[in-house]
């Protein structure tokens, strides 16, 4: 089938998903269309806690995510990681030139190998304030990756997470506290390192008030730390890395 017209079937197809099934079944196709045998459509924290909300939506061998668990590798899959380290699709065979390999994520792609999963590609879903995804497609071990059909997979990995956001009701209303104009202003400050006394003087507050947002900001979150609170405005998109690394060129 001409890609263009998979693309298109897939699209037209996916409106009428409703279930993780019925997506399944169809991304399940779509791979099978494209040269994979093997995809993981699934937020990376699905693997390690399950339940909830979280998707995750795959074919993988049996066995392996039990052999993930045994391992104790969960946490270092290299993939997932490169995940965040980009905003397009990549080859697992340029994993190298995402992150460096250490011999554990070696070790974990050389196990996968044992499952009959062999190379593979991935589509980082990265949604600030939600958990970090990615929907990948391998192939079986031995065979080689169909290198002219992964811009169709990538446009199809992307579509498919959107559709499953869809199923699992993401964003989902209420999800995050809500913090007003001064609360955020004091955790703007509060990631670049000032204290409630600075704070109090940019702000042309008291010390007191400084303080008394900065816990009321705490307190929506229910965290002890003020560490604790940058955390979850970064995950929030309340603030960004620049507010929290200030950038090479204004060092000194």
């Amino acid at each position: 089938m001409p890609f263009a017209r998979l693309i298109d079937q897939f699209e037209r197809h996916a409106r009428d998903c409703g279930s993780d099934a019925d997506l399944r079944a169809l991304v399940e196709d779509a791979a099978r269309e494209l040269g994979f045998r093997y995809f993981a459509l699934l937020h990376h924290a699905s693997i390690r806690t399950g339940g909830g909300n979280l998707i995750r939506i795959d074919n993988y061998p049996a066995g392996w995510e039990e052999e993930l668990q045994a391992g104790g590798f969960i946490g270092d899959d290299p993939v997932h990681l490169a995940s965040g380290r980009t905003s397009t699709g990549f080859s697992w065979s340029d994993l190298g030139s995402l992150l460096p390999l250490t011999e554990r994520h070696r070790d974990i792609l050389e196990r996968s190998g044992r499952f009959g999963i062999g190379l593979g590609f991935t589509v980082p879903a990265n949604v600030p304030g939600e958990p970090a995804g990615s929907c990948s497609f391998a192939v079986r071990r031995g065979i080689e990756l169909p290198a002219e059909r992964l811009l169709c997979a990538e446009q199809i990995g992307a579509h498919a997470f959107g559709v499953a956001r869809r199923l699992h009701h993401y964003p989902a209303a209420g999800l995050h506290p809500h913090l007003n104009r001064r609360e955020l202003e004091c955790l703007h400050l509060l990631a670049a390192g000032k204290t409630d006394w600075e704070i109090a003087h940019i702000l042309g507050i008291s010390v007191e008030t400084a303080h008394q947002y900065v816990k009321r900001a705490r307190a929506a979150y229910d965290v002890a730390s003020r560490t604790q609170l940058v955390v979850h405005g970064l995950r929030d998109s309340w603030i960004s890395f620049d507010d929290v690394i200030p950038p090479f060129g204004g060092m000194g």
